[in-house]
């Protein structure tokens, strides 16, 4: 088994590059979205007959990885038009940005270690997924459920600021 998924690695790797870097314009993503089709097939090795249905399934992870890539820079590209606004930068004052900096801060030292670990390195570092996982020996589907479980503590512990934020962005829309 291990045989055949090094040799469709090998067959499929530099075209499955291709097709993600023509989609995403950027090397190293479209390395990393690879990668992960790769280590989902991995995952799903005993499921799917590698030798017949391998490389389509590689494909389609690859598009949809895509897709959700796309979706994702989307999201935080107009999050980052809302935040570069003057509204939005002169909404609160000095004293309680820096309030609001020191809440988010206390929240994060609350969360478990791993978690915290993993959290800091993709939000406060800006590292992907890929890299946090090399980095700490650990597998892409981990740290995603690390990070699931970090905004989950985070959204509970600072649901009065979240709630505030909307109420605040709903007032000056």
């Amino acid at each position: 088994m291990e045989g055949l998924f090094k040799q469709c690695f090998h067959d499929h790797y530099e075209r499955l590059h291709r097709y993600a870097f023509a989609m995403l314009k950027d090397n190293q993503q479209a390395k990393d979205i690879v990668q992960s089709a790769f280590v989902k097939l991995w995952e799903k090795r005993k499921d799917i007959n590698i030798v017949s249905v391998g490389r389509s399934y590689l494909y389609t992870s690859v598009y949809r990885l895509c897709l959700n890539s796309f979706r994702d820079r989307k999201i935080k590209d107009s999050s980052n038009k809302y935040l570069a606004t003057p509204m939005a930068a002169n909404k609160y004052d000095p004293a309680e940005e820096r309030e609001i900096r020191n809440r988010i801060y206390q929240a994060i030292e609350t969360l478990p270690p791993r978690c915290k670990e993993v959290f800091c390195k993709s939000r406060l570092e800006g590292k992907k997924y890929s890299e946090i996982a090399s980095e700490l020996s650990i597998s892409v589907k981990t740290v995603e459920v690390q990070m699931g479980k970090a905004l989950k503590i985070l959204r509970e512990i600072l649901a009065d600021i979240i709630t505030t934020l909307i109420f605040s962005i709903i007032y000056f829309l």
